[in-house]
């Protein structure tokens, strides 16, 4: 198992990423395929990244909805033909910044 700090990292920057492209807004999102498609790309790494982290880190913050992110991962790689990309906007736009947040304590918490 490699190391829980590895996949805080590559969840930050998964996080970073999508915050780029997704800088101009609502609108520019919703209006951009090649853009979407980034973004839903690194939601799915984010939400596979979550399942690597170790039990006892997770479980030491139930704060986290990690079934939630579970499932959002299994409807981005299963369901993908359903996505709603305004649902999806609200998920970035709601639970996006709270989670970035959550991430970077655990990291501070790591060292």
């Amino acid at each position: 198992m490699k190391d829980d700090r590895l996949y805080l990292v590559h969840m930050m920057e998964c996080i970073e990423r999508i915050e780029d492209y997704t800088a101009e807004g609502r609108e520019s999102y919703l209006a951009d395929q090649k853009t979407q498609d980034a973004v839903l790309r690194n939601l799915q790494t984010l939400a596979e990244s979550t399942q690597r982290l170790s039990p006892a880190l997770k479980s030491s913050h139930p704060e986290i909805d990690w079934v939630a992110i579970a499932g959002l991962r299994n409807v981005l790689v299963h369901d993908y033909l359903g996505l709603n990309q305004v649902r999806v906007w609200e998920i970035l736009e709601r639970s996006l910044p709270d989670l970035k947040q959550r991430i970077s304590a655990m990291q501070s918490e790591l060292g």
